[in-house]
């Protein structure tokens, strides 16, 4: 888990454009889309590198969703303020860990970067027990 962010044991709905994603191509897409609309609507700037930095958090949580959490049961990105939030929900009670580098025999691992570039580029971070079982993990990245 990251150190510095918080647990929560309950999610409440955030109210953005939430849809059922499977994959993380089209989780993507919606921040993409999401982010644009914003910086247009504001007629302000998008900067390239926090685009960049949030698409590949979203695409992380996806991704881990499908391959540690038995899949994606729910997906809500909102661009809030100066950041962009995305919410991946899955049917997975286990929080996330950071795995070693190696295996308890010295061999290098592959994989196990996920979790570690989500704490890393969010400023916040979020696990949620959902009522009906399973987790939700938010996550905000800057967009300034």
């Amino acid at each position: 888990m990251c150190d510095e962010h918080m647990i929560e044991s309950v999610f409440g709905p955030l109210g953005a454009d939430r849809a059922r994603l499977y994959k993380p191509a089209e989780a993507r897409r919606a921040v993409e889309r999401a982010v644009a609309e914003r910086c247009r609507a504001t007629h302000t700037p998008c900067d390239a590198d926090a685009l960049s930095d949030a698409l590949l958090v979203v695409s992380e949580l996806t991704t881990n969703a499908i391959l540690h959490g038995g899949g994606v049961t729910d997906f809500q990105v909102d661009v809030d303020g100066p950041g962009v939030r995305v919410s991946v929900s899955d049917r997975s009670d286990e929080l996330p860990v950071t795995a070693p580098p190696t295996d308890p025999h010295g061999r290098l691992r592959h994989g196990g970067h996920g979790w570690p570039i989500v704490c890393r580029l969010s400023r916040d971070v979020r696990v949620s027990d959902l009522p009906a079982g399973g987790k939700c993990i938010t996550a905000v990245v800057s967009l300034a």
